[in-house]
């Protein structure tokens, strides 16, 4: 992602969008499970709590009326953050579908 950019108005004001701009090519989505009964859920937290109080309540109505697997929860250090590529190899080696939440 390249830095912000600067765009002039009409009237000669600056306006500066703090955004940048994307410079990596799109990836399609994975592709989405048949069923979610039997599968490892990974459950991502972004330590913030209602992101925390959100998904303990999407993962209890998931329960039931699913069976999984197994189901880990992963918290990232910061929600400021990306999530560390080793935390995010881990959960992909670890689940076979994972839920995360912003919760603001």
């Amino acid at each position: 992602m390249a830095g912000p950019s600067e765009r002039r108005l009409p009237d000669g004001r600056i306006v500066y969008d703090p955004r940048g701009t994307v410079t990596a090519d799109p990836l399609p989505p994975a592709p989405r499970p048949a069923a979610l009964d039997g599968l490892r859920l990974g459950v991502l937290d972004n330590t913030k709590w209602n992101a925390s109080k959100l998904l303990r309540q999407v993962v209890a109505c998931l329960e039931a009326d699913l069976t999984f697997a197994g189901v880990s929860h992963y918290a990232k250090s910061s929600f400021s953050r990306p999530a560390p590529a080793e935390l995010l190899d881990r959960i992909a080696a670890e689940s076979t579908a994972v839920i995360t939440a912003i919760g603001d």
